[in-house]
């Protein structure tokens, strides 16, 4: 196995001075109503999940399903334009001619994606046609996965960072084709930030605290106290996985939009294990189409789903518990009790901290990693309610799913959330002041997580949410480390680094308590969650959008990531994870990609090659 290199990156991809600035309002603000608090905390976090990108390519292969024929044939046929989609498909078709299904549509020329005055506007977007297709977890956790081409890169806080040494090797991965791949990512996709005032207090801070060293600006996973990369350019427009396309042969691949896959299909004529051999898929309109594989033995179809979706779609084509499927009339192809076992989100939680002094905007940039296994980031805001430009419309502060407008009223019952009840809360949204929309938030993060869950299938429709069970804290050790981690947070809101972006006369017991009141989640609340840490991380967790599992290496696929018990089938993406790689996962997820689609090409010549450079 080749060595993993730790490359720390100093100075490339620099960005302009002028990238993520926002003007501000310089009088010192009055401390905010718990209210105002609370949305604005909604707002940053939803404003952290949009795409960007502000020129679209000129993909000659992005067609809408509609243009595809009733029946076609590939080499490969990719289910997912995702995060791992992408660059498995844009390698595989440099000699192969390949099939990417995305279900969802382009994350250029849409103004809620691409255009920096309406990005809350991508959660807030309730539409069959939304990049963000939102679902609650068992837990009572509100969440949301990509239904767009790039997949979950349109949609996070832009944070780049690898996975560890340990967790490559863990891995089985080639530690020299994965920092090849790394590469291969970072030259269309990865920069580095503009670190400010906030995010340098907060940096600072981290290292007053006791998370050291100081690593400065790396890729790497490094304990201590990091800035680490973004997918943002600099000038603003966020870089996706869909950017990676870039690299495919349009000669070699055709990718389909609004193109959902219902079904894989199967063969066992004169075999003793099933072949797939096509996918069964439907247009917006809801037209039907087939799919299949050329003739040949190294002919595969590659799920690349996510973690909500390739479980999902196994099921659906007859892979999964034998009696979960025939509950829902679903002929067995393999009886596999794995599939959807081992569903894990890293839970998040945070505390708010309003500013008395004026703060920029500002995404994931500095991370503490920490020895006891949380990881501290954070991210500021100011004036997040943005006016609306289209001076035909009245004001309106949009906050992303959690606004009023969506619904998502925590202290109202749902059945008491009429539409006269949503008008009166955006109306006293809109009356708010701007300045008490200053200050900013600090989040750990638990490593692994070591608690798992399961997810089952709803329905047969492959547009509806499954069942999905995270079991948040059901490991005793995941809320220690809990613990441990707002514990940090509350000896880095105390630093002198930090003096300036709180409040002196706010105690951390009355930080907890305003974050507690927050609708992170539909869970109950307790008297006593400023006093008690534990009860705090329990009813405060939310998400990070960092699920995976439910197809998990060595019990649904091989370490070739090779659906067991079946053939030409493989599962590549997030869903194969055991534990969430590095403080965020999206890199090595692209990583993955681009590694796999080499290995697979490789295979396919039958020779042990190096790293193809487009």
């Amino acid at each position: 196995m080749g060595g993993y290199v730790l490359r720390r990156r100093t100075g490339a991809h620099l960005c302009a001075p002028h990238c993520y600035t926002e003007s501000v309002n310089t009088d010192q603000m009055a401390f905010a109503p718990r209210t105002a608090v609370a949305m604005f905390f909604f707002g940053l976090l939803c404003s952290l999940r949009f795409c960007y990108s502000e020129k679209p390519p000129n993909y000659t292969f992005l067609k809408h399903a509609h243009e595809a024929p009733a029946v076609s044939r590939y080499d490969y046929i990719v289910v997912g334009g995702g995060t791992a989609g992408c660059p498995l498909a844009a390698t595989l078709s440099r000699g192969s001619k390949v099939l990417v299904l995305e279900r969802g549509g382009s994350p250029y020329g849409n103004r809620n994606i691409s255009n920096l005055a309406h990005f809350a506007d991508t959660l807030a977007d309730d539409s069959p046609g939304s990049p963000a297709q939102r679902f609650v977890s068992e837990d009572g956790v509100l969440n949301a996965r990509a239904r767009v081409l790039g997949g979950g890169s349109c949609l996070n806080a832009g944070f780049y960072t690898r996975a560890s040494p340990a967790y490559v090797r863990a891995a089985g991965w080639d530690g020299a084709r994965a920092n090849a791949s790394y590469a291969w990512v970072e030259r269309a996709v990865a920069h580095e930030p503009p670190v400010r005032q906030w995010q340098r207090a907060l940096r600072d801070g981290l290292l007053e605290a006791g998370v050291g060293p100081n690593n400065g600006f790396t890729y790497d996973h490094l304990y201590g106290t990091k800035v680490g990369g973004t997918i943002f350019d600099r000038h603003g427009n966020r870089r996706t996985a869909a950017d990676l396309l870039q690299y495919a042969h349009p000669a070699g691949i055709t990718v389909l939009l609004r193109a959902t896959v219902s079904q894989i299909l199967f063969t066992r004529k004169g075999r003793s294990r099933p072949l797939a051999t096509g996918v069964l898929f439907q247009d917006s309109a809801g037209k039907k189409h087939r799919a299949y594989l050329n003739k040949g033995p190294k002919n595969e179809i590659i799920v690349s789903a996510g973690a909500i979706g390739s479980p999902q779609l196994l099921m659906l084509s007859g892979i999964g518990p034998r009696e979960h499927l025939q509950s829902f009339g679903i002929d067995v192809v393999v009886d596999q009790p794995m599939v959807g076992q081992g569903m894990a989100d890293n839970p998040m939680n945070a505390i708010f901290v309003p500013s008395p002094a004026p703060v920029e905007v500002s995404l994931i940039q500095v991370v503490g990693i920490t020895r006891f296994g949380s990881f501290i980031e954070g991210a500021s805001g100011s004036n997040f309610a943005t006016p609306n430009p289209n001076l035909d419309q009245p004001h309106r502060r949009n906050f992303g799913m959690f606004s009023p407008q969506t619904g998502q009223l925590a202290t109202v019952p749902p059945k008491q959330r009429t539409p006269e009840a949503i008008a009166r809360a955006v109306e006293a949204m809109d009356g708010l002041d701007e300045s008490s929309f200053r200050g900013g938030f600090i989040l750990e993060k638990i490593i692994g997580p070591l608690s798992s869950g399961h997810l089952e299938l709803r329905t047969t429709d492959p547009d509806d949410n499954p069942s999905v069970t995270f079991n948040y804290f059901a490991d005793p050790r995941d809320l220690e480390r809990c613990v441990k981690g707002v514990k940090t947070i509350e000896r880095v809101i105390k630093t002198k680094a930090f003096s300036r972006f709180r409040y002196p006369y706010i105690s951390i017991e009355a930080l907890l308590n305003i974050t507690t009141n927050f609708p992170v989640n539909l869970l109950p609340r307790h008297d006593n969650d400023s006093k008690s840490l534990q009860q705090y991380c329990k009813d405060t967790v939310m998400t990070i959008w960092h699920y995976h599992g439910g197809c998990q290496v060595d019990r649904v696929v091989d370490r070739d990531y090779r659906v067991l018990g079946v053939d030409a089938l493989r599962v590549i993406d997030g869903s194969t994870f055991k534990n969430s790689p590095g403080t965020n996962p999206q890199a090595t997820v692209m990583m993955l990609g681009r590694y796999m689609g080499i290995k697979i090409q490789n295979e396919r010549l039958n020779t042990k090659g190096s790293e193809r450079r487009p």
